[in-house]
């Protein structure tokens, strides 16, 4: 088994966390609370306040992170083969599957591997990490063109997965509560509109993201191999032009009354763009302080959660999908009331890392994919 990156684990432990940051209105306030603050009229100041300063600072941020390290993983995967990594992006598709249509709507996996099986090709056939960062940097574009594209042929009015009634809000709180099977047919239908989000306009920024990421894993870039200042100096260029970009952005969201085709399609454009370099520039910081935090408990910790970052994540789920749809407290808090509560998902993150990494060498569902990969591509599991 190779040795593990530890600030790579640190990174990715730091974006599953953030990942929960938004993650969690979807799990406790309908659909449309996702973007649209207004989805049930006029929001309060607190939600108001809330919402800017999440889009801010973790909309899309942590999720272009993960992409990035993402691709970076499957670049360090190339020796294994393709046989491996088909297998490998296969099962994680089929888990995305399950957990999309079984447990909760929000899924990222599957999106995640439906993307990987088309980008790895592209991972290894790449001329050069710069070739690499720059086709990346142009599917990103294509998909931020397109979303100002949709912007512009959209209808004015919006639909109910942005402006629900009163009615379809109440079915929506119905079905998430009662499950069975009209739950999972209602997830199948979210499933299918995310299926089509993907393949007209995320699924190339996904592919942008993961591009990069393996363009900057091969330039030594990923494994801290710059000097300090180089790391630095892009923090301190990229974190300020993006939210010199993505500030008036979310202003005029608010101040749009978050307009359906403005808020939803070209004010979405600044913050598209702002978010990967701003997910750059949080990679930065990781290794301008490294030297610093890795002394930290803390940063024992997060990096121990990113080895698990698979369990961890599906984790999330159980516990938020528990607590809000079996225990009955969804739509029972306003979001910087969900916010609150991430920390309390976090801590039981770190319970069950901590606990289960005393005895393990890797988290049980990576545990499981290593497995059903190794089986998949015909090969014996190493133990060693």
């Amino acid at each position: 088994m190779r040795s593990r990156i530890a600030t790579l684990d640190f990174a990715r432990g730091l974006a599953i966390f953030g990942i929960l940051l938004l993650n969690i209105s979807a799990f406790g306030l309908p659909k449309a609370a996702y973007l649209n603050p207004a989805f049930a009229g006029t929001p309060s100041t607190s939600d108001t306040w809330t919402w800017a300063v999440l889009d801010v600072v973790a909309q899309g941020k942590f999720l272009m992170m993960f992409a990035m390290l993402f691709g970076g993983g499957l670049y360090l995967l190339l020796p294994r083969g393709k046989h491996w990594i088909q297998a490998r992006l296969s099962i994680l598709l089929l888990c995305g599957f399950l957990h999309a249509t079984l447990l909760w709507d929000g899924d990222i996996l599957l999106s995640y591997g439906l993307i990987g099986l088309v980008c790895w090709r592209m991972v290894r056939e790449g001329r050069s990490s710069q070739s690499l960062i720059s086709t990346g940097i142009i599917l990103y574009l294509i998909g931020v063109a397109v979303l100002a594209m949709l912007g512009l042929i959209s209808s004015p009015k919006p639909g109910s997965f942005w402006l629900p009634g009163p009615a379809e809000i109440q079915y929506e709180q119905y079905w998430r509560l009662k499950g069975g099977w009209e739950a999972i047919q209602n997830r199948l239908d979210l499933l299918s509109s995310s299926l089509l989000a993907i393949g007209a306009q995320y699924g190339w920024e996904l592919a942008g993201a993961m591009l990069i990421g393996s363009g900057l894993m091969r330039s030594g870039w990923l494994k801290g191999g710059f000097r300090p200042s180089h790391y630095r100096k892009v923090a301190a260029v990229l974190l300020p032009l993006s939210l010199l970009i993505q500030i008036p952005a979310i202003y005029m969201q608010y101040r749009t009354g978050w307009d359906y085709r403005w808020s939803g399609f070209l004010l979405q454009v600044p913050r598209e763009i702002g978010s990967l370099m701003q997910a750059v520039s949080y990679l930065a910081l990781c290794y301008v302080f490294w030297p610093q935090i890795s002394r930290w408990r803390l940063t024992r910790w997060v990096s121990m959660i990113g080895r698990m970052a698979l369990t961890n994540y599906l984790l999330q789920t159980l516990i938020c999908t528990t607590f809000f749809n079996i225990f009955g407290f969804y739509q029972h808090f306003d979001r910087l009331q969900l916010v609150a509560l991430v920390p309390l998902v976090w801590a039981c993150n770190l319970l069950v890392t901590l606990l289960w990494l005393r005895r393990f060498r890797q988290g049980p569902v990576e545990w499981l994919w290593r497995l059903l990969t190794a089986k998949a591509a015909g090969e014996e599991l190493k133990t060693t």
